[in-house]
């Protein structure tokens, strides 16, 4: 399979002050393809100085364009970037990470090789901090995650999602854009449709890129809530669950709320609840022990608090997505 050597990488972004400009200069430092290369970056309307850094990249990198996404989300901002687009080959590039050098022409290599209609790296971390450290083990232990094999980095094959993404520009073609009705989750459900439309997404492990973490378990609680509530939408677009794994965090919290809610006022429930929440914290111990072993003893004692931010926060975001949908008829009113 041959393409035309144009290559357009595609950055949504909103309000990054503190990445935009090492991300930028790590797309900048890929080698140069034959036919060369452009970097469109859409803009979700920042107000904290990242429209300002861009501004500046651009004035001294012609490759570099900034674009307007009135609509401020992930999905939206994607969607601008490919209809500006004048290359075949586009690959979507993230402002939290940083690149190797060959990360463009591993892309375009695999996904020559390969055939596949969307081609990407596995999800390496590179924590800057005692807290992302912690996120980064949890991240990588495949019980925390439940088997997702994108988190693997050494996994190579075919998978139900990948991190980031390279596609030919006929696969959007044949797939459709982006679907604007997610504010998260958009990736999963585009790769979704290829592979329910009888396409292909493939990892290869030569694909290096490194995910910059959330820097506190705040923001790591709304980001993975946020994953939890638009889950809901693509389970009842497709309808259909590619894995248990998107089912167990809300099961586990309303298992939890439920006996919660029965305690006082069922004799037998405060047992349960003690068996469930003691059974819980055996699991987290475990999950932790298992991250530690890996990423260092040191991690050990913050890791079962982060360990449950990633569940509870889904569990409760996957939840609350439920009930908008059922009893609200409508998504987003919970979860912006």
């Amino acid at each position: 399979m041959k393409f035309p050597p144009k290559i357009s990488i595609i950055v949504p972004c909103r309000n990054e002050a503190r990445h935009i400009e090492a991300g930028v200069r790590s797309m900048l430092a890929q080698e140069i393809p034959e036919g060369g290369m452009e970097i469109l970056v859409a803009d979700g309307m920042s107000d904290d100085g990242t429209r300002e850094v861009l501004q500046r990249l651009a004035a001294h990198h012609s490759s570099l364009q900034v674009l307007d996404n009135p609509r401020k989300i992930t999905s939206s901002g994607l969607n601008v970037a490919i209809r500006a687009a004048k290359g075949d080959i586009i690959i979507r590039m993230d402002a939290h990470t940083e690149y190797a050098p060959d990360y463009v022409m591993r892309c375009r290599e695999t996904l020559e090789k390969t055939g596949a209609d969307n081609v990407g790296g596995p999800a390496r971390t590179k924590p800057k901090g005692f807290i992302q450290r912690a996120i980064c083990a949890a991240y990588h232990t495949l019980c925390v995650v439940g088997g997702a094999r994108f988190h693997s980095v050494d996994y190579e094959g075919e998978l139900d999602t990948v991190t980031y993404g390279c596609w030919a520009r006929s696969s959007f073609d044949r797939f459709g854009l982006f679907d604007e009705s997610l504010v998260r989750n958009e990736d999963d459900e585009h790769n979704l449709r290829i592979i329910k439309g009888g396409g292909r997404v493939w990892q290869s492990p030569a694909i290096m890129s490194w995910y910059i973490p959330r820097g506190s378990l705040k923001s790591l609680f709304v980001q993975y809530f946020q994953y939890g509530y638009w889950r809901v939408r693509v389970i009842q677009k497709h309808r259909s669950i590619v894995s248990i794994r998107h089912l167990v965090p809300g099961a586990l919290v309303l298992v939890l709320l439920l006996l919660l809610l029965i305690a006082p006022v069922r004799h037998t429930a405060p047992v349960a609840l003690y068996i469930a929440f003691s059974l819980y914290g055996l699991y987290l111990l475990a999950a932790s022990v298992l991250a530690a072993r890996g990423s260092g003893w040191s991690l050990i004692f913050p890791l079962p608090l982060v360990v449950a931010t990633f569940q509870i926060s889904y569990g409760l975001g996957f939840l609350l997505g439920i009930f908008d949908l059922v009893f609200r008829n409508q998504m987003g009113a919970g979860c912006k």
